[in-house]
C-alpha cells in the first residue's frame, strides 16, 4: 500500500471506496439502488402482523386535534402552528389568550403550507417566522423543500394574510435573515464564491435596504472561511436594543462583538462560554473553568455581570447557578424581571427564579416539580410582564402547558395531551452503571410494574451521547402505542458526551475520549442482561443522528449484546465526514480525519471502515432521508451496501423527504415509526415474517 506523509507524520493511504458514488445524492444509479433496498424492506416489514395497524394508530395520533396548540405571544396575540389530518403541512395562525381557552378556539388562519405548496407545485415545509416589534405585523417566512436545512425566505404581511410583493426574499440557502427596521433587513445567505464557510454556512452578514438588489447589500460583519458561521442580529427588548455580531471558530466556540457606533466591541469571555445580554446584565455560560479578577469561576456555571462595567473592563460577577458533581444547567429564560434557571439535579428537573435587586440577586426554588419528569419554561412577554409558559412532561405522564407569573402564585394549566396509551400498568426507575473506567452511568427504565427479572423481557434501549445533547424523561406516545404496550420495556441511557452533568460530561468524550461514550452505553446494556430485565436476544437499541454513529459502533463493537438495532440518520463514514454537507463544523466534537494524528484515533470509531466480513452481527434496520443536507444519506447508504456485499443481513429504508428529522409530514413520520417498532419487534421476539426478497446487486 501506498505511503503518504503529512505534517511529518507517515500514514497509509485509504484504499478506494468502491460504495463512492452512492455519495450522489440524487444520481439515477443511487436512487435506483435506493428504490431496490426500500422494496425489499416496505415488502418485509409492512407485510408484518400488526404493522397496518400500528401505522394507523401513530397517523391518528400524530393528526390528533386534541395535541397541544404550543402558543408564542406577539403584541397580544398568541401565534400557533399547527399540523393534522386536514393540514398535513400546516397551517399558521393566531388567537388571543382568552380565546386560547375556550375548548375551541376562534383561530385566525394567516398561512396555509399545504394550499401554497399545490399553488407553487413545492412540497414546502415550515421553517418558522421572525417577525417585526413592536406591531409584527411584517414577518420573515422561512420555507424549506422537503424538509431540508436549506430554505427560502419571503416577507409576509399578516394584516393581508399575503407574501409582500417586491417585499425582501432570500434564494434557498442555509442562512437566514432578521429585522434591523422595517426597511432594513440583516441577512446571512449565500451571496456568491466565497460567502459561505467549509461547512456551508453564511461567514457574511450584510445590511440589506428595501427596494435595492440583493447584490447591493451592505457587508457589516464576515467571519473565515474555516468557520463554521457567521452570524448577527438586533435584540429589540424595550429600552435595551443592541446590535450583536459573531463568528463560531468551531461547534463549540465564538467570538461576540456589540455594534456601538461604527465600531464592534468585542466581548471578552472566553471563547467556549456563551453570552447574552438581558437589560443592564450580561449573562455567561460557562464551559471550563474561567479565572478572571483573582477568582476562578467553574465550567458548567452561569454568570451575571452588570453589562456597562463589563464592557468598561470590571470584572465582579453574581452566581445564578454553580454546578455540583452530579447537577447541570440546562438553560435559562428571562421575563421583565426575573431569570428562570433550568438545572438538572441527577439527572431530575429543578426551576429556579433569579431576582436582581439592589442588594444583589435572590432566589428561589420552584416547586412541585415530578420526581422523574422534566420542566421547561419560557417567558412569554419579556418586555412587559413576568408571566411565562412552563412545559411539564415526563415518561408516563401526558405533556401539560401551564400559565405561570413569577411570584402569583401556582401556574394555570393551559392544555394537557390525552393519555395515548394506559400507563396505569408501568413503573418508572432510575439506575447506575459502572462504565470501563468505573464512571457511574444512569439510566432510566420503563418497565411493567412487577417485572419478572428472567431475561425474556424485549426491551429498547435509546441514547446519544454527543453535542452536549440531555437525553431526559418526556412522554412519547410513540414509545407508549409502539412498545410499551406491547409489554417491552423501555430504557433511556445517559451517556458521556451528552449534557445530563454539564460540560464536563460532554467534553469527556470528546475526540480521542470518543470512545467512553460507547463504553457507557455497553456499561448500561450489560447492567440490563446482568439485572436480567432482558438477555442479548431480546435487546434492541435505536439511535439516529449522532446517536446513528453510536449504534454503527455498537454493532461493530460489541454486536454480541443486542439481538436488533436501529441506525437512523446516521454518520457512519468517518474518513471522509468532514467533506460531506455540514460535516466540518462537526471536527471539534469528533476531530479532523485529513489530520493523520487525528485520524489515527478516529479510525477506532468510524464503523464504515470497521464492519467485518466474516463477523457476526444482530440485524440492522438502516434509516435515512435523501433531503437530509445535515448529515449525508451517503453514509447509511455506503455502510448498508457494504454490508450487503459481505452478505450480512439487513434492510435498508430512505424516505425521498424528510430533511435530518426522516420525515417532512405526520404520514411520513407514522410510516417510519411503524417501520422501526415493527422490525425490533419481529427481530426480538422472532415473530414470524415474510422473508426478504433478494437485495438489488450493486452496479
Amino acid at each position: 500500500m501506498l505511503m503518504a506523509v503529512v505534517l511529518g507524520v507517515a500514514f497509509a493511504e485509504e484504499p478506494v471506496d468502491p460504495f463512492l458514488w452512492l455519495e450522489d445524492v440524487e444520481g439515477e444509479k443511487a436512487l435506483d439502488w435506493v428504490r431496490a433496498q426500500n422494496t425489499v424492506s416496505q415488502g418485509e416489514l409492512e407485510a408484518a402482523p400488526g404493522f397496518a395497524s400500528l401505522q394507523a394508530r401513530l397517523l391518528e395520533i400524530l393528526d390528533s386535534k386534541d395535541q397541544i396548540a404550543w402558543p408564542a405571544e406577539r403584541d397580544g396575540w398568541w401565534y400557533n402552528f399547527w399540523k393534522d389530518g386536514d393540514h398535513p403541512r400546516g397551517i399558521w395562525r393566531r388567537t388571543t389568550p382568552e380565546d386560547y381557552r375556550r375548548p375551541e378556539p376562534n383561530w385566525e388562519v394567516l398561512l396555509d403550507v399545504d394550499a401554497l405548496g399545490a399553488k407553487e407545485g413545492v412540497k414546502w415545509v415550515w421553517h418558522g417566522a421572525n417577525c417585526l416589534p413592536p406591531t409584527y405585523e411584517r414577518c420573515l417566512v422561512s420555507l424549506s423543500r422537503g424538509g431540508a436545512d436549506a430554505e427560502v425566505v419571503r416577507e409576509f404581511d399578516v394584516q393581508t394574510k399575503s407574501f409582500v410583493e417586491g417585499g425582501f426574499s432570500l434564494p434557498e440557502a442555509k442562512g437566514a435573515a432578521s429585522w434591523l427596521d422595517l426597511d432594513h433587513v440583516f441577512a446571512s445567505t449565500d451571496f456568491g464564491p466565497g460567502t459561505l464557510t467549509s461547512s456551508g454556512y453564511p461567514r457574511q452578514v450584510k445590511e440589506w435596504t428595501r427596494g435595492t438588489p440583493l447584490a447591493d447589500a451592505k457587508l457589516v460583519y464576515e467571519g473565515e472561511e474555516a468557520d463554521v458561521s457567521a452570524f448577527g442580529g438586533r435584540d429589540f427588548s424595550e429600552g435595551y436594543v443592541r446590535d450583536t455580531f459573531g463568528r463560531s471558530p468551531t461547534f463549540f466556540t465564538n467570538e461576540l462583538y456589540l455594534r456601538k457606533g461604527k465600531k464592534m466591541v468585542r466581548i471578552d469571555k472566553p471563547d467556549d462560554a456563551n453570552a447574552a445580554p438581558w437589560r443592564d446584565w450580561l449573562l455567561v455560560e460557562l464551559r471550563t473553568d474561567w479565572t478572571v479578577g483573582g477568582k476562578t469561576w467553574p465550567a458548567g456555571a452561569l454568570l451575571a455581570a452588570d453589562f456597562d462595567d463589563f464592557l468598561k473592563g470590571k470584572r465582579e460577577f453574581d452566581v445564578l447557578f454553580a454546578p455540583t458533581e452530579r447537577s447541570a444547567l440546562t438553560g435559562w429564560t428571562a421575563t421583565k424581571s426575573h431569570v428562570l434557571v433550568s438545572s438538572l439535579d441527577n439527572v431530575r428537573s429543578r426551576l429556579t427564579v433569579q431576582t436582581p435587586g439592589k442588594d444583589g440577586w435572590t432566589s428561589s426554588l420552584l416547586a412541585g416539580i415530578p420526581e422523574f419528569g422534566t420542566v421547561s419554561a419560557t417567558a412569554v412577554d419579556p418586555d412587559h410582564s413576568d408571566q411565562y409558559f412552563l412545559t411539564v412532561t415526563d415518561f408516563l405522564t401526558p405533556t401539560a402547558l401551564f400559565l405561570g407569573e413569577v411570584g402569583k402564585g401556582d401556574p394555570e394549566r393551559l392544555d394537557q395531551l390525552p393519555a395515548y396509551f394506559d400507563a396505569t400498568g408501568y413503573d418508572v426507575s432510575q439506575h447506575e452503571a459502572t462504565s470501563k473506567d468505573g464512571t457511574r452511568i444512569p439510566y432510566f427504565q420503563v418497565s411493567k410494574k412487577g417485572l419478572v427479572p428472567d431475561g425474556s423481557t424485549p426491551t429498547l434501549l435509546s441514547g446519544y451521547g454527543g453535542f452536549e445533547v440531555s437525553r431526559l424523561p418526556a412522554y412519547s406516545a410513540s414509545v407508549g402505542v409502539g412498545w410499551l404496550e406491547k409489554g417491552g420495556t423501555y430504557v433511556v441511557a445517559n451517556i458521556r458526551g451528552g449534557g445530563e452533568f454539564g460540560p464536563r460530561w460532554h467534553q469527556a468524550a470528546l475526540k480521542e475520549n470518543r470512545p467512553r461514550a460507547y463504553e457507557d452505553f455497553a456499561a448500561v446494556a450489560e447492567d440490563l442482561i446482568a439485572r436480567k430485565v432482558t438477555s442479548p436476544a431480546h435487546l434492541g437499541i435505536q439511535g439516529g443522528s449522532n446517536g446513528g454513529l453510536l449504534m454503527g459502533n455498537m454493532l461493530v463493537r460489541t454486536p454480541e449484546l443486542f439481538g436488533a438495532i436501529v441506525c437512523q440518520v446516521p454518520l457512519l463514514d468517518m474518513r471522509r465526514y468532514n467533506q460531506l454537507l455540514a460535516g466540518a463544523s462537526w471536527m471539534g466534537e469528533y476531530g479532523n480525519p485529513d489530520k493523520p494524528e487525528e485520524w489515527a484515533y478516529i479510525q477506532t470509531f468510524s464503523p464504515y471502515q470497521l464492519v467485518k466480513k466474516e463477523a457476526a452481527y444482530p440485524r440492522v434496520l438502516f434509516t435515512t432521508s435523501t433531503r437530509d443536507d445535515r448529515v449525508h444519506p451517503g453514509h447509511a447508504r455506503k455502510m448498508a451496501a457494504k454490508m450487503l456485499g459481505d452478505g450480512h443481513n439487513l434492510l435498508y429504508y430512505e424516505n425521498i423527504e424528510g430533511g435530518h428529522g426522516g420525515a417532512a409530514d405526520n404520514k411520513q413520520t407514522a410510516h417510519m415509526w411503524a417501520l422501526t417498532y415493527t422490525f425490533l419487534w419481529s427481530e426480538l421476539n422472532k415473530v414470524p415474517v415474510a422473508p426478504p426478497a433478494p437485495a438489488a446487486p450493486a452496479p
